[in-house]
């Protein structure tokens, strides 16, 4: 299994009883293959996994695996702040026929220090079958996992790679600096869209993107571009869409980048609570952006 490229945290659409809606969620993981992404990852922060039951869980990421169809890695966003919690949910979403692996974030709210977040990954890793990539996002679980951590977490079997986003550049610069000797085969995923071709030029193997659910083809086309050495397409692709990229997080995500799919006309603008649709202020600035790339609906 290859890891690289342009990877989507994809969304959770629901109908507007609020329901899962199965046939925009199918539309959209082939739009997003059909466009060039090599990697999906459901039910993580994008797909308001907090939200769902397991067995709504189970259900996204079996629609998922289905319409992708073994063309694309599925890693299924699996975290939870209680190891024992996390161990049975990833035991259980292992068994979903043709899920690639799992995607696993600090455990949030109780803030372990390296020792505990080291034990936690370790037990989810020696529970399952699956390639297991980390997930390092302090400003959503107040808990930073840092590159000596990771260097140790990096010597079991199963767990092949991070996504990071901590929004730290020196320390993921560092980590990609010691995994080159220590574990030159660990991925390193950038998990913020404005950073990726820095980490990129860092070292990164790819993205794993919010922007990609609306733009797969240009988030896709920027991050080949970076691996491939082009970097004067990657730049002049990366300035073009980069303020459409900040804009999905004028409001707390995934509302923004709902509200972009809503308006191209691929899924509601539903959520579910706590979190809730963007103000109109918002939305409008939104189109704004997509009216300026052109990327608006004819009509």
């Amino acid at each position: 299994m290859n890891l690289a490229g342009c990877g989507t945290a994809l969304i959770t659409p629901f109908l507007p009883d609020g329901s899962l809606d199965e046939a925009a969620l199918h539309a959209l993981v082939e739009t997003q293959i059909a466009a060039g992404v090599s990697l999906l990852i459901p039910c993580g922060t994008t797909g308001e996994a907090a939200a769902l039951t397991a067995d709504e869980t189970d259900r996204v990421v079996e629609i998922t695996v289905a319409a992708a169809a073994g063309r694309v890695p599925v890693f299924a966003g699996c975290t939870h702040n209680a190891t024992a919690m996390a161990v049975a949910n990833a035991t259980r979403l292992a068994k979903i026929p043709g899920l690639t692996g799992l995607l696993t974030a600090n455990p949030y709210y109780n803030r372990p220090g390296q020792q505990g977040q080291y034990l936690h990954f370790r037990a989810i890793a020696e529970a399952v079958p699956l390639p297991v990539l980390l997930y390092n996002i302090p400003g959503r679980t107040a808990t930073n996992l840092l590159p000596e951590t990771v260097l140790r977490l990096a010597e079991l079997p199963n767990i092949v790679g991070i996504k990071e986003s901590s929004g730290n550049l020196v320390q993921i610069t560092e980590l990609l600096a010691l995994l080159s000797t220590a574990a030159p085969d660990f991925k390193v995923f950038a998990g913020d869209d404005a950073l990726a071709l820095p980490i990129l030029a860092a070292g990164g193997a790819g993205l794993i993107s919010v922007a990609s659910n609306a733009i797969p083809g240009p988030m896709s086309q920027i991050v080949a571009a970076a691996l491939a050495g082009d970097w004067s397409t990657a730049r002049a692709l990366n300035a073009r869409y980069f303020a459409l990229m900040q804009a999905h997080f004028i409001e707390p995500s995934p509302a923004p980048i709902k509200a972009v799919l809503a308006l191209l006309g691929q899924c509601s603008e539903i959520l579910r609570l706590p979190m809730v649709a963007v103000t109109e202020k918002t939305r409008i600035t939104l189109e704004v952006h997509m009216r300026a790339l052109d990327l608006m609906p004819r009509g």
